[in-house]
């Protein structure tokens, strides 16, 4: 008998989600490893017990996860699961610790070693294992889809005999993968398509889609983007008009996703309510961001609202779940991935190398203890605290530290400025 993962049946109703498939599970096994999946862990995502099975799974219950050496999830498990881990058991899930401090001490309590997969760096190496791509790329899609469905007119133009049906006007804002995706999926179904970020990079790609990029392209517009490529903080003149920009442009819109989100802070308002008073009868907003405080102003997490103007504000909760038989697919592969970088190849058994630099960037928890650097205060539950104005932050790291006593400071050279400061 080789080590046991689990696949667990997800508990919340909100995630029709699996952890693995067929294909998977085959891949799995060529690794020594026994899999265990629990029966109905796939059903909602159009994967029957049976092709499990056939994939070389043993179908089990909920209480075989006392015996897995690995359990691998969606989610992050609740109390109730943790409970009916072993000590010491891997976990590997989308954890969401941000803001969830007790649910992170908890992990840390019950003894298993976690691995947050939403952590995973975003380097050549572990472009397979990248969940936050592979899910916000079905994510952009299906917003799309969902605005078609509310929008309840055709995308694209159609010349008839009988006239001629305009195409719809679909605007992006935020260009990441969700963007992207979303950019390419509403220009396959004929609409015309904008877009707007505040990198000035993205304009290429947006181009290169079929698109049209909007943006005040100034001078301060084209030094918007740091060596590292991350945005600098735009002036307030600048944020002015461009928001000026966007406001007409949204009132003349048919379907408007926005799809910003800062890991681990509030999602930044996109829309105001003004804007979407300005927008046109039978109107939609999609925004993928409503699980962390939403970028339309008026959006409801998991509901589709209807304005006095009659616009649709849509706040489905869990976006990628919605095609959950294509998301799980996906998922499974990005967990192997993550998995067979872990496993001995000779004694095929887990063995974490603590010093990968996978490993380090997505260990959450570890030996009883909240490991990762960025949590590990988490075992003393807080408030996650409101987002830091960048010129306090820029202020508090060049503040010079009181020199040790008898040892006087050496004088700052320009090489010394703070790493990410412009």
């Amino acid at each position: 008998m080789g080590q046991t993962v689990f696949i667990p049946r997800e508990l919340d109703a909100n995630e029709p989600r699996v952890a693995a498939s067929p294909d998977t599970v085959k891949r799995l096994a060529g690794l020594g490893l026994d899999v265990v999946v629990e029966t109905g862990a796939g059903t909602r995502s159009r994967i029957p017990d049976e092709e499990f099975a056939k994939a070389g799974a043993v179908i089990g219950k909920a209480g075989d996860a006392a015996k897995a050496d690995v359990v691998l999830k969606v989610r992050r498990p609740g109390e109730a699961e943790l409970k009916g881990y072993k000590s010491g058991t891997t976990v590997i899930a989308i954890m969401d610790p941000y803001g969830n401090d007790a649910a992170v001490a908890a992990l840390a309590k019950a003894g298993v070693t976690t691995f947050s997969m939403e952590f995973m760096p975003r380097i050549t190496r572990a472009q397979s294992m990248d969940v936050l791509s592979s899910q916000a790329n079905l994510a952009g899609y299906q917003a799309v889809i969902d605005g078609a469905s509310e929008y309840d007119r055709a995308l694209p133009m159609m010349m008839t005999a009988a006239g001629t049906v305009p195409a719809a006007k679909v605007f992006i804002m935020g260009v990441g993968v969700a963007g992207l995706q979303a950019i390419a999926t509403a220009r396959r179904l004929g609409a015309v398509v904008t877009a707007t970020d505040v990198r000035p990079a993205v304009k290429e790609q947006v181009q290169s889609l079929g698109a049209k990029f909007l943006a005040v392209e100034d001078d301060e517009f084209k030094a918007a983007e740091t060596a590292g490529g991350y945005a600098k903080e735009m002036s307030k003149e600048y944020q002015a008009k461009q928001a000026a920009l966007t406001a007409e442009h949204i009132a003349k819109q048919d379907i408007v996703i926005t799809t910003a989100l800062i890991p681990g802070r509030p999602a930044p308002k996109l829309v105001s309510a003004a804007m979407v008073a300005s927008m046109k009868p039978g109107s939609v907003l999609v925004d993928l961001a409503v699980e962390r405080g939403g970028n339309v102003e008026g959006a409801v997490p998991g509901q589709v609202v209807t304005t006095a103007n009659n616009v649709k504000i849509v706040g489905h909760l869990n976006v990628p779940g919605r095609v959950a038989a294509s998301a799980s697919l996906l998922y499974a592969r990005n967990l192997f991935a993550f998995v067979e970088t872990l496993v001995d190849k000779t004694t095929k058994t887990l063995a974490i190398n603590r010093d990968d630099d996978l490993v380090k960037a997505t260990m959450l928890t570890d030996g009883g203890k909240v490991v990762h650097p960025a949590f590990a205060k988490a075992e003393q539950p807080r408030v996650e605290p409101a987002a830091i104005p960048a010129k306090t932050m820029v202020a508090d790291a060049a503040t010079p530290k009181k020199a040790a006593p008898k040892k006087p400071a050496a004088p700052k050279s320009p090489s010394s400025k703070p790493k990410g400061i412009a």
